[in-house]
Parts: C-alpha cells; structure tokens; sequence
C-alpha cells in the first residue's frame, strides 16, 4: 500500500463524523451554555439556560435518528453504529431530557447557579454515548472518564452542604480506583489477544487457546464496570453518594451511566464472548439482589432506600447476562428492556423527591411522606405509580421487565439464580410499600411544605409516567427492537442461528 493511500485512510470521511453526529451536537450545546452563562441574570437567566440545554437534548435526539439512517464502523473501526447503539444514544439523552426539566425547580429553590450544571449533563452524556457505540477499549476508558468526571463534580454541586461534599470525594476516590481496574484489564486484554479491538479480541479468542490472562483480564475489567452499575460487592460508594449528591442529579447518576457502562459489559461479555463470565456475573447478580433489598430494609431516608433499590435493580439486570449461548439474543433484549424500563421508573421517582425535598434538602426521611396522599393527592399517586413498578406490579414497565428477564433466566436453566431474584422481589417489595403506607395510612406528625409543581417539573413526571406504563401495556415495538439489536451482538454464526429459532409470540 503506498503511503497516499494509508493517509487517505488515516483522514476521516463525512461519514464518520455523521456516526458521532449525536456527541458533536451535545458538545457544541454544552460549550453555548458555559459561554451564555456568565452573559445571563443570576437570578432570572439560569432557567434560560436550562432550555438550551433542553433544545440541544431534543437536537442530539434528531441526531441520533440521522445517524441511524448510515450504520457502520467509522474512525478506522473504533466506532460502530447499529441498532443496539442507536438504542442506548436514545435512551442516555432522553434521561438526560429529563433530569434538566426536573432540575428547573431544583436549582431555583435551591438557589444553586445553573450554568455549568447543564453544561456537566451534556458533556456526560457525550461520554456516555460514546461508550454504548465505541467498540474498541482504550476510546471505551477514554469515554467513561469523559462521563465520570462530570457526574464526580454533580455529585458536589450543593456546594454549601458538607454532605454533598463528601458525596463528591467518595465517588471520586472510589470511581478512579475502580478505573484503575478497568484500565488495567484493558492492559492485559491487549497482552493476551495482541488488540484492543472487540471483533479482533472475539476472533483471536475463537482461533486459539485461551490463556489465563484472559480471564484475569476481564475480572478486572467487570471490576471497574461494576463499580458503575453499583452491583456487589463494588457498591459500597451508593448510599453515601446518594444521599448527599443533589436529588435530580441521583436520578440521573442512577439510570444514564449505569445504561452506558451495561451497554458497555453487554458488547464485552457477548462480542468477545469473554471467558470466565457465567460464575462472575452469577455471583454478582445474587449478591446485588440480596445485599441491595436487605439493606433497604432498614432505611429511613428515602434517598438511601432508592440506592440500596438500585443495588437490587442492578442484580436483576446481570442475571439476563448470565445466558447460555443458545438464549444470548434473548438475554440482551431482556437487559436492554430492563434498562429503559428501569430509567423511566427511576428517574420519575427522583423527580417526585426532588420537588418534595425543599429547600437545603430537609424532606427526605419517611416520616416526611407521612400523609401525602391527602396534602398532593397527585404528586403521591404519581410516586405511587413509580413504586409500584419498581416491585414490578402487572400494567407497569418494572413487571414486564422482571418478567422478561426471570423467564430468559428459566430458558437457561438458571433455576437457582432465578429464585434467588424472586424471593428478593418478594422483600423488596416490603420497602417499597412502606412508602405507600407513609403517604396514605398514616397521618402527618410535622408540617411538610408542598409547593406548586412546575411546568418543567410536570412534563418531566408525565414523560417518566407515560414511559413506565407504555412500556407495561403496548411493550411490542420495543421488544421486538431489542431482539433486532441483540442479533448484531452476535457472531453471524450464533445470529443466524437463532434468527432461524422460532421466537415465543409476545404478549
């Protein structure tokens, strides 16, 4: 090849930036909004620039549509675009839609200055789209860090609260260290299979004998991945963290990332088809599900409750991981629907808490829940619904999620697994319905202030509301575009074999 050609290889094409059109886009809104923001009122502008930040939400979502129309690899294969991608580009903005309407309110009453704050969600969300599409593994570390240092600042963002403070050193800490494991197991990846390419790891792997270095290669690298999915035992970071960061960031922190580091383990475990992965993965889900649900047992702080609740969640969610080859495909679409059944509940839920916390953050215990139900009939049937499908109660997105997941479970002959997870939904249950109870069986013993919820605070809760309960009545179009996605997961032998498999009629 002369070097004419290799330079002209080495430029990128048009097309290549069409397939990160989505990240160009979130970028050049978050540089608009740090620009604008010291141009704009302390006081009046900051909802100003929230609305950009939401308009350049909206535009990275019609980004992500044109980028779909052109899939293929792009930057000399570091990226892929494809249905799977598209999916969790769409479902990391939309969270992210969300928790800047949510954050209207919060940082006005809060009195919090709003200008970087919007600018931190898009930058994270560009490192997170660039995470569910990278198919190589230094852009995948180069990616999360572009992500984890946004959410380490968020974390921090009261910043006259001690709490918050402390919330933002712990993930700091405890998220580099935990990348350290990821990028060490980058390193060995790259020692045993001579690539940090997934389709050439998954070949390597495939031809050859596999070395032990393999296998401590992708411990490590489950490490640092766990440690962002907040599942056992690497979870010890979430209910401090939790507790102290601002409520709408919580949601965001607990759904966006965590969708984009399981996109991120899906192509790992079943792209390179990484050795080792069945007991890893076993073993988490069990610990996350049991550690997650017995420790919301005891709380009283709601926002503690809701980070032991996404311990549990981030169980059920890696038993669809734990799959035979012969049901990859359906474990993969059972995770990718959990995921976006999980983000619509959840953040919904943190969107409740966040209105109802007030100022300085001062209700959040359970006792401040206490009567709700006759004080904001709406705001406590609305949380009511959210909690409900957290349990995974029928006409919800939780029930069928569990539902897909536990049967694809079942399929796989993971029996033991799969009671473990229904046991754990029997006593997660409790927790949950004591927040029920609180808001309408009991009286209220001290005055909680209930403000009037606003416009961006009530799009964003009938936004996660008509999400959680679409996916729970008419979940056909989404199911039917995850088993598409899972097939370009496989390897086209696996692919086309289960494409030739009749699939169950849904319900």
């Amino acid at each position: 090849m002369t070097p004419a050609f290799l330079l002209a290889q080495s430029i990128p094409q048009s097309s290549d930036y069409v397939r990160i059109l989505p990240e160009l886009v979130l970028s050049i809104f978050g540089m608009l909004v740090m620009v604008l923001d010291p141009l704009v009122d302390e006081e009046k502008g900051q909802n100003t620039l929230g609305v950009i930040a939401f308009i350049g939400c909206l535009a990275a979502l019609g980004a992500t549509w044109y980028m779909a129309q052109s899939p293929g690899l792009a930057f000399s294969g570091m990226v892929r675009v494809d249905s799977f991608s598209v999916f969790f580009h769409a479902l990391v903005i939309l969270i992210a839609a969300v928790v800047i309407l949510t954050s209207f309110e919060y940082m006005a009453v809060q009195r919090i200055r709003a200008g970087e704050y919007y600018a931190l969600i898009l930058f994270s969300v560009v490192g997170m789209g660039l995470m569910t599409s990278a198919v190589e593994l230094v852009l995948i570390f180069i990616a999360l860090e572009i992500s984890s240092i946004s959410t380490y600042i968020l974390a921090g963002f009261r910043r006259r609260e001690a709490s918050s403070a402390e919330s933002s050193l712990k993930y700091f800490l405890l998220g580099s260290f935990a990348t350290a494991f990821f990028l060490y197991g980058v390193a060995l990846m790259f020692g045993a299979t001579g690539s940090t390419n997934f389709d050439a790891m998954s070949q390597t792997l495939r031809n050859g004998g596999i070395p032990v270095l393999v296998y401590v290669a992708t411990a490590l690298m489950f490490v640092g991945l766990g440690f962002k999915v907040a599942a056992a035992p690497f979870h010890v970071w979430t209910p401090d963290v939790y507790e102290g960061a601002p409520a709408p960031v919580v949601g965001f922190m607990s759904t966006a990332p965590k969708a984009a580091a399981f996109a991120v383990l899906l192509r790992v475990m079943f792209v390179i088809n990484a050795p080792g992965r069945f007991w890893l993965i076993w073993i988490a889900a069990a610990l996350s599900m049991t550690v997650g649900n017995l420790g919301a047992l005891v709380q009283n702080n709601i926002k503690r409750l809701l980070a032991y609740s996404s311990i549990a969640h981030a169980g059920y969610l890696l038993m669809a991981f734990a799959m035979t080859a012969d049901n990859s495909a359906e474990g993969i679409s059972a995770a990718m629907f959990y995921t976006a059944s999980y983000a619509a509940m959840n953040v919904g839920a943190f969107a409740v808490v966040s209105h109802f916390a007030n100022a300085g953050e001062r209700y959040v215990t359970l006792q401040d829940y206490e009567g709700l139900g006759r004080s904001s009939p709406l705001l406590a049937a609305t949380l009511t619904i959210f909690l409900l499908s957290l349990i995974g109660i029928p006409i919800t997105g939780g029930f069928l999620a569990k539902f897909y997941v536990f049967s694809a479970a079942m399929k796989s002959h993971l029996t033991w697994l799969t009671i473990i997870g229904v046991i754990n939904s029997a006593i997660g249950s409790y927790y949950y319905l004591r927040i029920i109870v609180a808001m309408y069986m009991r009286e209220a013993r001290r005055l909680t202030p209930t403000t009037p919820i606003s416009w961006g605070l009530g799009l964003a809760l009938a936004a996660s509301l008509a999400a959680t309960l679409y996916l729970g009545i008419l979940p056909n179009r989404i199911l039917g575009y995850t088993r598409t996605s899972a097939q370009t997961l496989l390897p086209p032998t696996a692919a086309a074999e289960q494409q030739a498999r009749s699939s169950p009629a849904l319900p």
